[in-house]
């Protein structure tokens, strides 16, 4: 892979887990795949209730296989120290990043932000999808207790400092495909058109950690739904079982093992709500709404917005609806 190949790895794997979050525990299969990753920083194994940014930023450099460049700890502080210990810390907040940068906050940040350099102690990280030279683009775990996005101007107030993976270091001359050696997996491309929500049949009998894991769990094939995919992951499906489904399937899966797809669910699907779902931020909904049938008004990761002719009714994870039609 080119460097460039190699960032947008690293962004893609990151936004496969947009919308986990701790209302539903979907973000614990962010915190399983940081613990198994050894030796754990500090000898720590970070607890579901724990903050976990800082273990969602190195959970992507686990999935990545990039460990020994972008270095792995669940706190801010120790995650910067070991960027500079690699020679990879940027102490400028008016540096212009470039995807896959780290980029570390510190809400103490004065109001004279923009002429003078903050060296506070960090609070939060996340990884960077694009920069224009004005704005930034930024992914985080544990944002509001998800994986969600943030846009911030360059050199903008509450910025710590970047961590830069030296990706040249890891790139090779050539794009991928040109002239690698091949490797399992390499060459099983995401289906097109599947995305998440479709429901598929996984005709697999093991899923996987992670989208680069190479040991992988047993589990039982059957219906599942897709709920990540990760374009350049050689497992690139995270797939959950759907309620009644046989299958014991939980984490990434090869494509060869997800046949006889059903239409994802897109803008301007007919859906149902399943009986007993939440809104999308845990709330509760009315009785009707699980017979009522509903249209896609706008998705967004696992955040689908639903109502009836153009007028909202609630956002909902998708997973929780049905097509209809």
């Amino acid at each position: 892979m080119t460097e460039k190949e190699l960032r947008q790895k690293v962004v893609d794997t990151a936004v496969s887990y947009l919308g986990c979050k701790e209302a539903n525990g979907s973000h614990r299969k962010i915190i399983d795949l940081y613990n198994s990753h050894k030796p754990l920083a500090r000898g720590y194994a970070v607890k579901y209730t724990d903050a976990w940014c800082s273990t969602f930023a190195s959970a992507v450099a686990i999935a990545c296989g990039l460990t020994d460049i972008i270095p792995t700890e669940c706190g801010c502080e120790r995650h910067i120290d070991l960027f500079k210990k690699l020679g990879s810390w940027v102490e400028n907040d008016a540096y212009v990043p470039s995807p896959g940068d780290y980029i570390f906050y510190d809400w103490q940040d004065g109001s004279n932000y923009a002429t003078t350099n903050n060296t506070g102690s960090a609070d939060h990280v996340g990884i960077v999808v694009s920069c224009d030279g004005k704005t930034i683009k930024v992914i985080e775990g544990n944002m509001s207790d998800a994986v969600g996005y943030r846009k911030l101007a360059v050199n903008g107030r509450y910025i710590r400092g970047f961590g830069v993976p030296k990706y040249a270091s890891k790139a090779t001359s050539a794009p991928s495909g040109g002239g690698e050696a091949p490797t399992p997996g390499k060459d099983e491309k995401p289906t097109p058109g599947l995305a998440v929500g479709s429901v598929v049949t996984f005709t697999g009998t093991k899923h996987y950690i992670s989208s680069m894991a190479v040991n992988g769990k047993s589990c039982k094939p059957g219906e599942a739904k897709v709920t990540a995919v990760a374009k350049s992951g050689k497992h690139p499906y995270h797939l959950i079982k759907t309620t009644g489904s046989s299958s014991t399937v939980y984490g990434w899966v090869d494509a060869a093992d997800v046949k006889e797809v059903v239409p994802a669910i897109v803008k301007g699907s007919r859906v149902k709500v399943a009986k007993g779902a939440k809104t999308y931020n845990g709330g509760s909904l009315a009785s009707y709404v699980y017979t009522t049938t509903y249209t896609v008004i706008q998705i967004d990761g696992s955040r689908v917005v639903i109502g009836i002719n153009g007028v909202v009714t609630a956002a909902v994870n998708i997973k929780d609806l049905t097509l209809v039609g």
